[in-house]
């Protein structure tokens, strides 16, 4: 039996309880909680406009790493209501993992493209970005189109330069191309473009640009928003005006598309704030300020790119559905692997 000390505290811990619970339910349904793999500068902005269009507040969290583990080991009792990536991979990661619910919504399903959405809604695309081939200017000033295909032509020995191929983007391509082209002929795709590689594969995709100009490789792997990046950079832009930016395959399936995206957590305590943003990000105003932030194209169609990305001109681009991507990507680890094509 308890006393009339512990009854008193036991009573008030309960009421306390019950007070805390009412107030986060109204608390909670007017908020909405952000894990993003994308930096905050580049967000706030559209956030911002979606606070001030819907009394809804974001708390954002930003890491470059980490934020899955997070998810997974918080479990049921995580904060976070959506996870905004900056690549497909793990936009894949967290639906393979069961960190992530389906989202049914006729307005999400009107402005992103089937192709850049999985099938089961677990995740939606908000920008794309190309796989571009950089070409120097003063070596390679001829080269007017280029294929993925021709990288691995003996022409082109000791003039290629790319990042690991373990990165997400480069895995990406790959398993693009096992889709194309099957495991086969991938894997001597591969084989022909590492005997073509100037230097070990390393840096980033700016420093391959920067190889390119100062004369380590005249061909060059990297992001189209890279460009822009360089672009504005003062000590970057020396770089970009190396270079040609090039966007291959034109003339047959087109250049190939990565994405970044958002996906809503499995145990989001807050599902109808985090699907009025899923919805507004797609809408055609936060689409035009979320890609011209990001240097990036517009996921929906109806919004044409910003005049920075318009400049580079116009491109037709591959129709691979995303999920077929994904459907390859092992299978694109396991050739890289197979091929040793970092070392």
């Amino acid at each position: 039996m308890l006393n009339k000390i512990s009854w008193i505290k036991a009573t008030s811990i309960a009421t306390f309880t019950l007070l805390l619970t009412s107030v986060s339910a109204n608390t909670l349904a007017n908020e909405v909680n952000i894990y993003t793999y994308r930096q905050t500068f580049l967000i706030e902005p559209i956030l911002e406009k979606f606070t001030a269009q819907t009394g809804i507040k974001t708390n954002i969290v930003f890491a470059k790493d980490g934020l899955i583990e997070r998810l997974k080991k918080d479990g049921r009792y995580s904060p976070a209501d959506v996870v905004l990536t900056s690549d497909f991979a793990r936009l894949m990661q967290i639906s393979d993992e069961g960190l992530s619910q389906p989202v049914s919504s006729d307005i999400l399903a009107t402005n992103i493209p089937s192709q850049f959405r999985d099938d089961n809604n677990h995740w939606f695309a908000l920008t794309k970005r190309v796989r571009n081939v950089y070409a120097s200017k003063d070596r390679m000033a001829s080269l007017s189109g280029v294929s993925y295909e021709e990288l691995a032509d003996s022409k082109y020995k000791n003039k290629v330069c790319m990042r690991s191929s373990k990165h997400p983007y480069n895995i990406a391509l790959v398993a693009s191309m096992i889709a194309h082209h099957g495991t086969a002929e991938t894997k001597t795709w591969l084989q022909g473009l590492k005997a073509n590689l100037a230097r070990k594969p390393q840096g980033n995709d700016r420093g391959q640009v920067k190889a390119v100009k100062e004369g380590e490789c005249d061909l060059a792997l990297g992001n189209s928003y890279y460009f822009g990046v360089m672009q504005q950079n003062p000590e970057q832009k020396v770089w970009a005006d190396a270079v040609n930016i090039l966007f291959p395959n034109q003339n047959n399936r087109g250049a190939h598309i990565n994405v970044s995206g958002i996906a809503m957590t499995k145990y989001a305590p807050n599902k109808a704030s985090a699907k009025k943003l899923m919805e507004f990000l797609s809408s055609a105003q936060a689409q035009q300020v979320y890609a011209s932030v990001n240097m990036e194209y517009p996921v929906n169609p109806a919004v044409k790119p910003s005049s920075i990305v318009a400049s580079w001109g116009s491109f037709k681009e591959d129709e691979l559905a995303m999920t077929k991507i994904a459907e390859n990507r092992q299978a694109a680890i396991k050739l890289l692997d197979e091929v040793k094509f970092d070392l």
